[in-house]
Parts: structure tokens; sequence; C-alpha cells
């Protein structure tokens, strides 16, 4: 039997009016990746920064034991000293510094007060090699893809000697090859004892990589269960409280023929150079009702394609683009919002919301003018119009003046969808709309994706997840390399042919 690195007893977290945590329990095994799994929420990110020391000891109710010993963490330091790390969903690197430096950031090796960076660069390159990763140590983080991004924060947090790794939404902005990369990595650091902690959404790399999972709903422990005593079913029904029997809702809608978006013969240069392209001869178009899916590999082009027709995007551009039978030009996020556009942004937390901001703050962010009387912002109608949302699309919050930042992921992603809505847009766009959300909050947008084709909205869908992909569109597009190379219609489209065409290859 396998001896118990880590104990969490009976943690109760409080914040004011909320009890986060509820005499939550988790015991892992040494060497063992063990999930934590449950809705946005359900305290899994609370329960791992009161581990980590985010939230000092006596903030929070419980124990803490690592290798049997009681643990008392006042600050983050204190726990990387006991061999805890912790990678965020949000990476902590430091964009205009390189990889060597970023790995030994706050730790830089000196002798005599001076930086040795023959020892840098050398020990930065032993713990890479040691995990076979391959990334140039001299370029900029924000030179490098967010793949190897991921893997420099993971290098960078066993460069402490961290017995227990936690990662949070590890894969959230990964493609599928640099998933299977990171679960290799994960092996090679089971292989050499280090324990992993995993939260993650994506139940089918749960069930692939893990040994244990431990599941909390309302901040409450639901349960711990060997990973051969489970499947998705099983794990949904412990983290929902409820049987989760479908994963997509039913279509309502009825495509119209009404085309309200076309988009012909579009191309996009680079701002930063003019001879390079970045989108190649893009024609499509789509009805009311009707939602279209964009899929491809990272990098194919799909969220150019959505900030360039929205007007995000700078750099020279050709082709013509038709809303509701008018051609028209859009040269910013305002006036395509002014056509009858709606954007949900991919990076919800740095292109979508004011985080510091109220949910009503962020809500009416595009629609002040419906809200405000003579030019001036009426209070009394912003917070109405709100609620309206915050009932409609089910936003769960004691208040719409709550920080968003305070919010589950799930929650953000509607204050998001609500702020969209407000404008009434005849055309929305969804970048990666359940990134990073659990499976009930997804079946949620999902129903409301549904609810809006049916009142006509013409919707157009953006995700790296191919069953999404496939169990939400009408029809499905497939991009490679800047171009469209394939059109599939709901009854022909399958996984299969999606990867074949978004790795660049063709049917016979």
């Amino acid at each position: 039997m396998k001896d118990t690195v880590l104990e969490m007893r009976n943690i109760t977290k409080e914040f004011p009016g909320v009890k986060a945590l509820d005499n939550v329990t988790l015991e892992v095994k040494r060497g063992d990746t063990h999930a934590l799994v449950g809705e946005n929420g359900a305290g899994k990110s609370t329960l791992m920064k009161v581990l980590s020391g985010v939230y000092p000891y006596k903030t929070y109710d419980g124990e803490i034991l690592i290798n049997g010993e009681i643990a008392t963490f006042h600050t983050t330091r204190d726990s990387e000293k006991a061999g805890v790390a912790i990678i965020y969903q949000e990476l902590a690197l430091v964009k205009d510094l390189n990889v060597a430096e970023n790995i030994f950031l706050g730790k830089l090796h000196q002798r005599g007060g001076v930086v040795s960076w023959d020892k840098v660069y050398f020990e930065a390159q032993k713990l890479l090699d040691d995990l076979g990763v391959e990334v140039d140590l001299s370029k900029k983080i924000k030179d490098i893809g967010i793949g190897q991004q991921q893997l420099v924060e993971i290098v960078k947090a066993l460069s402490v000697d961290a017995d227990i790794l936690i990662l949070d939404e590890p894969t959230a902005a990964l493609t599928e090859a640099e998933v299977e990369l990171l679960m290799e990595i994960i092996r090679k650091l089971k292989a050499k004892g280090v324990t992993c902690i995993l939260i993650s959404h994506k139940l089918n790399e749960v069930m692939e990589i893990c040994d244990r999972c431990t599941v909390i709903r309302d901040g409450a422990t639901i349960g711990t269960n060997d990973i051969s005593e489970l499947d998705e079913d099983k794990i949904i029904k412990m983290m929902a409280g409820r049987e989760l029997t479908q994963r997509y809702p039913d279509k309502t809608a009825v495509i119209q023929d009404r085309v309200m978006l076309e988009v012909k013969s579009l191309c996009k240069w680079s701002k930063e150079d003019d001879s390079k392209k970045i989108l190649d001869d893009i024609s499509f178009n789509v009805k009311a009702g009707e939602i279209l899916g964009i899929s491809g590999l990272m990098g194919a082009g799909r969220t150019e394609l959505l900030m360039s027709i929205f007007g995000y995007m700078k750099g020279r551009q050709e082709g013509e683009i038709i809303i509701d039978g008018e051609a028209v030009k859009i040269s910013t996020p305002k006036k395509a919002i002014e056509l009858g556009m709606g954007l949900v942004t991919e990076d919800r937390k740095k292109l979508g919301l004011v985080l510091i901001q109220s949910i009503v703050n962020n809500a009416t962010l595009a629609s002040l003018k419906k809200v405000s009387r003579n030019g001036v912002l009426n209070a009394d109608m912003e917070v109405h119009e709100t609620n309206k949302f915050v009932d409609s699309i089910g936003i769960k919050t004691p208040s719409v003046d709550v920080q968003v930042q305070k919010l589950s992921g799930g929650n953000q992603q509607k204050v998001l969808l609500a702020r969209c809505l407000m404008t009434k847009p005849k055309v929305l766009f969804l970048d990666e709309p359940t990134r990073g959300i659990d499976v009930g909050a997804k079946y949620e947008i999902y129903t409301l994706m549904n609810e809006l084709a049916a009142q006509g909205t013409a919707i157009v869908m953006v995700s790296s997840e191919m069953p999404e992909v496939i169990g939400m569109s009408d029809r499905v597009v497939v991009m490679h390399e800047g171009e469209i190379v394939c059109e599939y219609s709901r009854n022909e489209v399958s996984q299969e042919k999606i990867m074949l065409y978004a790795s660049g290859g063709c049917n016979d």
C-alpha cells in the first residue's frame, strides 16, 4: 500500500457571507496523480489556495499534514519549502524575460551577490532534459506558444524540488498534440515519484491519467474513489448531484432562409509584417437560427477570423462582409456592435471582462446608451436591465454589485454573454464559449445557444473541442493555415473528418 503524502482534514474557509469550504477532507497517496473535480464554484481552487499558502494559516479552520507532520503555511514561500508547488490556469510568467530567467525567477543562482548565468542556463537545461522538454532557453516567453509556456511553468515549479505539484486546468488552452505531450510529462513526473493533483473539467483526461479522484460539490467533499471504480457519467452525477443524461440539448431552432452574415473572399495580412497573409480567401455564410461551427488546430486562424470580421484586428484587409443583406465596413468593435454583432472572446479575463468591476458595470458596458437618459447614466436602469439577464441566463450571485473576479468561471462567462445579449445582436460570435467551465455550466451555455438560435440569432462558434463542435453545430467548416478547407453538414461531420482536414490531409 502506498503511504499518504498529503492530508487536509476538515478544512473550512469562509468569506463574508459565503462558506466556500465546509469540512473538506482530502487524502493523497505518494506518487499518485490525484484528480480534484467539481463544478465551477465548488471550492477546488480555494482548497488548493489553502494548501499552497495563498490563504495563510489561521485564515481557515482545519489542518494540513505533509508526510504525517502538521504544516502551517503563512506564505506561498512556506509551502514551496515544504515541497508544494502550484501552477495556476493563468500562467505566472514574465513575458519579456526569457525561458531560463523565468524558470529561476526570484531564485537566480548567485555567487558573491552576482548572478551566475552559466549556472542558471546549465541548471535550466538540465531540468528541461530530465522531462524531455524541447524549448530554446534564450527565447522570450512572449515569443513561444502557449503549450511551451505551460511546460516552462511546470519546469519552473519543479525547480524548487516540488514533491507535490498542483496543476489547475493545465490543458484548457492547449491543442490535442500539446495535451498529449503534457500527459507524457505527468507520466514522467509520476515515474520520478512526484505526486500530482490535477484540477480539470476534461473528464476524459482525468480517466486517462489519474489514479484516484476526489469530487467536491458546494464546498463539501462528496467522495474519493479509485479511477477503476468510476466512469465519466458517475463523476458527473457526483459533481452535479444529478444525472446528466445528455451532454448536448436537443435542437429546437428552425434555420431560416435569411442570411444574417456573409463573408466573401476575406484576406488579412499581419499588422507587423504586411507580406504575411493570416487569412486567405475566406468565404462562408450563416443563416438566422443556425449555429455554424468553426474547427481547426491552434494557429489555423479561427480566432483571427472572428477578430478581423469584428474590427478588432488591425492590418490590411480585403474582401466583403455583408450583414443581413447589406455590405458593411467594420473598422472597430464599436462599429460591429452598432451593426448588430456580438463577440464572446476566447480569453474572457484578458479581453472580455473588467474583473475588478461589478457584474452590472460589465453587463452594461456595450449598452450604455440604453441605460442612460440625456447622456447621463441611470444607475437604477443599469441594475434593472442587468437583473433581467441574471434571471434569464441564470447567473449565480447574491447581487449584481459583486465584483466579476469573485464569480466562478461559468458565471463569468454568463456575464460576458449578458453583455452581448443586451445589445440584441443579429450575429453572435462565440470563441471557445465553454473553455474552463464544468459540464453542468457547459450544458446551460448550450441550452442558451439553442434558445438564441430559436429566436433567430445567427451564431458562429469557434471551439477546440470536437465533440462540442459536432454536438452543437448545424454546419461545420474546418480551417487550416488561414484557409477554409472543407465544410460538412451536421449529418456528415465526424471527428475523423475534422482531424483529416485540420491537419492538412484530404479525402480520396
